[in-house]
């Protein structure tokens, strides 16, 4: 269960999951099961196995360009496509500086590099 995991606070969630709370991670995953929040679901894309499902889950929700931009990143990033990953979070993050979703998949391509 989401234990001490603030279930209305997707935010919350998404910063205590980049922290490396395990607590976090596993209600992200909770949520994406049965959730349709592209954040959530971009989240527990980076962390399961069945990636590519959740991620084509995560696209079918996405509603305008800022989402869509995350979903292909976090894609790029699992494919192992590191450059373009870079690539796209940095455009990403030049419109949207306070995505700290896409700042934690563009550290984590850098340290696969």
């Amino acid at each position: 269960m989401l234990g001490d995991v603030d279930p209305s606070s997707t935010d919350r969630l998404i910063r205590r999951f980049i922290a490396g709370d395990r607590t976090a991670t596993e209600a992200l995953i909770e949520r994406a099961r049965a959730g349709d929040d592209p954040a959530t679901l971009v989240a527990a894309a980076l962390v399961v196995p069945a990636w590519q499902g959740v991620l084509a889950r995560a696209a079918q929700v996405a509603e305008g360009a800022r989402e869509r931009q995350i979903v292909a990143l976090a894609a790029a990033f699992r494919r192992g496509e590191i450059d373009r990953a870079l690539v796209l979070a940095r455009d990403h993050l030049a419109e949207h500086p306070e995505s700290l979703l896409v700042a934690h998949i563009a550290a984590a391509s850098v340290r696969r590099t």
